[in-house]
Formats: structure tokens, sequence, C-alpha cells
């Protein structure tokens, strides 16, 4: 469905006053998502109908066209924007850039690929900016939370066993460190730049690694639903990537 320019979200000066920025930046790290670009757009318009927010993509300059599809739709309405990364990749630092990028006091980051329920996005944003959280998770492994979209066994022994080790080396007791899938606040997100490893596919349990002291993180549940299109891109060498990871930051800490 192509993109109007008057279904555009009403964010140009009027009379003179200037439009305040997003309460809520939502970072997408993609990689050969074209055909999930839209349909992800709209479903965020859907859930978020009052709250001030943009989409940052950030795409590894995928060879579908990926960038061209962002590209279009931000033609059309400025709260997406694209972010094309050349000769770089990586889901943690392509996050990294997504969130310095912007502006927002309050970031979230979701796959682009569907299987994040955007609905959660306004009970994240409430915890944080309502409730007084500095990180907000979208769990599979809560009451009410699920796990069933994951693509195949291999994928799903990843993350079990990622997530026992992952909850040996953390300060704050959560159920899903492995999740792609939440909100903080940006100024603490920024804080630990520095002290991020900014390797392999796992950006929160890698902030919360980084944290001097424990922040103040509630669980949300969500179902993590089936891919919409595309291929996972889930490999062997993420082993090798979360163990880098955890290396980096236990060094750190002796260090």
């Amino acid at each position: 469905m192509p993109v109007s320019s008057a279904l555009a979200h009403p964010d140009m000066y009027d009379g003179g006053t200037v439009r305040s920025g997003p309460a809520l930046s939502i970072i997408i790290p993609c990689y050969n998502e074209c055909g999930n670009v839209e349909p992800l757009f709209r479903a965020v318009e859907r859930a978020l109908p009052h709250l001030h927010w943009e989409l940052i993509f950030v795409d590894d300059s995928s060879p579908d066209g990926t960038i061209g599809e962002v590209w279009r739709l931000a033609q059309a309405d400025s709260r997406v924007r694209g972010i094309l990364r050349v000769g770089r990749r990586g889901l943690s630092s392509a996050v990294i850039e997504g969130v310095l990028s912007s502006s927002a006091p309050v970031v979230a980051v979701m796959d682009g690929d569907m299987q994040h329920d955007e609905r959660l996005l306004a009970r994240m944003f409430d915890a944080i900016q309502k409730q007084g959280y500095e990180v907000a998770i979208g769990s599979r492994h809560v009451e009410g939370g699920d796990n069933s979209g994951l693509a195949n066994a291999w994928r799903l022994f990843l993350s079990d066993a990622g997530i026992r080790i992952a909850q040996h080396f953390l300060s704050v007791r959560i159920s899903d460190p492995m999740s792609g899938f939440f909100a903080v606040r940006r100024d603490l997100f920024v804080s630990c730049v520095a002290r991020l490893s900014g390797t392999g596919f796992k950006i929160l349990l890698d902030m919360l690694m980084a944290q001097k002291t424990a922040p103040r993180v509630v669980e949300l549940p969500f179902v993590f639903r089936s891919r919409h299109e595309g291929e996972s891109k889930m490999d062997r060498k993420v082993l090798l990537q979360f163990g880098q990871m955890i290396a980096h930051h236990v060094f750190a800490r002796k260090k």
C-alpha cells in the first residue's frame, strides 16, 4: 500500500509554533526486512495513537532495499527516520547508534520482524515515565508471556541456555535477560555507552551488565509471535559473540 502525504502525521509548523520532540523513540535494528517496514509502522501507529513517538530504523546495508522502503515512508511521515550503516554490521552496535541519534527521554528497542508485540510499548513507556522504573522489559518468561514464536529448537536452546548463564552475572534478578524487546530511560543508556561491549545480539544484557548500580527494572509479559516476513539471522556465531560479551564485562569488573 503506497504511503500518501495525506496520511502524514500533522507535524508541520502551524502559525510559527514549533512542535516539541518525541516522548518515545523506538529503535529498529534491521537487515533484509523490506517487507516488514510498513506493516510495523502501521502497527505502531495503531498501538500509540496518543503518544508523540518516532521510529528509527537502523539498517546494515540490506541488499533487499530495506532502507529505500524506510526513506519512502519518511518522506510521507516525519515520525519515521532511517540510518544507513555502511561497512559495519551487528544488532547491538546498530541499537547503540540508533539510541544516540535520538533525543526522546525514553527509548524502546524492538526487532523489525513483527515478532515483538507493539501493543506493549505504551505500558513500557508508562512504567518508566509514570511509575519510576528505569528499564521495562518485554518478558516471555513471566506469567502471561510465551516464547512459542521462536523459529526452531536451536533458537529455543540458545535462548534458554543464555538466560541461565546470564542470570549468574547480573546484579538484578530478571527472568528474561535475553529479551530483545525493552524500553529504557535514555540517560541511563547513554551513561553506560562507553562500558558496552557492542557485540552480538543481546544489547539488553550488555546494558544491564554495564551498570554500576542495579537499575529499577520491571518485566511485562508478552507473547513472542511468529516472524511476519524474511528469515531469522541467528546462527552459531552468536554463541561466540555471547561469550565475548560476558568476558568483556567480567574482565572490566576485575579491572
